[in-house]
């Protein structure tokens, strides 16, 4: 048995199948476990992250792709162009699998480019309330894992999924974190409070175009708190001349990290290593919350949250309109945690379908082996 672990797009998706991966190749001596990349930067990062696996072994494969876009890549990230030529221009590679498990659904147009024979499965990325994760495109994959009950309920609701194509208790990312941080050195040399600032990429959603300055302003010109900026990996991923500005004007201040998508954006580094978790729609929220902590949402577009099932996440902590006296706020968020707290660690528990920090990569790596096993 063959199976394919893709990766077309960015690479925050990758520590949500890696680990699944390299378990499926321990765990299961008759399958053939390959890792394909669009480009040398991403195979590089995937094989690091593969080194914590060293009882694994698997193949790892550079994906075709024209010259022009494996540049343009390189130099400006992924787009939608580039994930569809990924998959285009490596059909026959591909049909060379009886699965290909992805993080992403745009691997779906693999359908349309007939790639049929493969089994197509689904880790999601991400165990976020939006819509997006929810979508009706779902139910074109075979096989489904996922987090917990919230996901699963939402998606059975909506006919996305049916019983025997899909698993629970599933998120491989909190494998990884676990072997690449066993300990986690401080962020800043101070005992201030850190405060994380993580915006969505979406213009549509994010709070970045019409608060971000502010907040980062704020911060530069306060003594109390430290302030990581991680967004979302995409925010910034074609932007380059943006980042370095913002290096230029913010990265001198010595309790300011301005990371806009290293690996450490990546990893849970912030996440783990934050007290405050200031932000507005990303699914890291729920990451942030595995160790209940305050959490400040801004609503920079107005939206009518309550009672929509894709604004859950909000009601776990203060939900403000605009950043006046964000300081305050700030202050009013860690004095107030209590009245959220017992809302958040329910929140998680149906979120996530943990045995403490029992490894979840080799459930889902058994449920995809013996589902195919089934199929074939």
């Amino acid at each position: 048995m063959r199976i394919l672990f893709p990766y077309i797009a960015q690479p925050h998706q990758t520590l949500h199948s890696l680990p699944i991966a390299m378990e499926a190749a321990r765990r299961h001596s008759d399958v053939e476990v390959h890792i394909a990349c669009a480009t040398e930067q991403h195979l590089n990062y995937a094989k690091y992250l593969a080194s914590f696996y060293p009882e694994s072994q698997v193949s790892f494969d550079l994906l075709n792709l024209p010259k022009m876009i494996r540049r343009q890549v390189e130099r400006r990230g992924h787009t939608v162009v580039s994930k569809v030529a990924s998959l285009f221009y490596n059909k026959k590679y591909f049909s060379t699998f009886q699965s290909i498990v992805v993080p992403e659904r745009t691997s779906l147009y693999l359908r349309k480019f007939g790639v049929l024979r493969p089994r197509l499965v689904w880790t999601r990325h991400g165990a976020g309330d939006r819509a997006v994760g929810f979508a009706r495109d779902v139910r074109l994959f075979d096989y489904v894992l996922m987090a917990g009950r919230k996901l699963e309920e939402r998606l059975l609701a909506d006919g996305s999924i049916r019983p025997g194509h899909y698993k629970t208790g599933v998120y491989a990312k909190f494998d990884m974190v676990q072997r690449l941080q066993p300990t986690r050195p401080k962020l800043f040399q101070n005992d201030r409070p850190t405060v994380l600032y993580n915006p969505h990429f979406s213009r549509s959603l994010s709070s970045w175009p019409r608060f971000g300055l502010e907040i980062l302003n704020h911060f530069s010109r306060q003594d109390r708190y430290n302030l990581v900026f991680a967004p979302h990996y995409r925010l910034f991923d074609t932007r380059r001349k943006e980042i370095e500005q913002l290096k230029r004007a913010y990265g001198h201040h010595e309790h300011m990290l301005i990371d806009t998508g290293s690996t450490r954006s990546l990893d849970m580094t912030y996440t783990m290593g934050s007290d405050l978790y200031l932000g507005d729609v990303s699914s890291q929220v729920a990451e942030f919350l595995v160790k209940p902590r305050p959490c400040v949402f801004l609503n920079a577009h107005d939206v009518e949250w309550q009672n929509d099932p894709s604004y859950r996440f909000w009601t776990l902590g203060q939900v403000e309109k605009n950043t006046d006296g964000i300081e305050n706020v700030i202050d009013q968020a860690f004095e107030t945690h209590d009245d959220f707290l017992n809302r958040q660690k329910d929140y998680i528990r149906d979120t996530f379908d943990l045995n403490g920090d029992t490894p979840t990569a080799p459930v889902g790596a058994d449920a995809i082996v013996d589902y195919l096993r089934m199929a074939s």
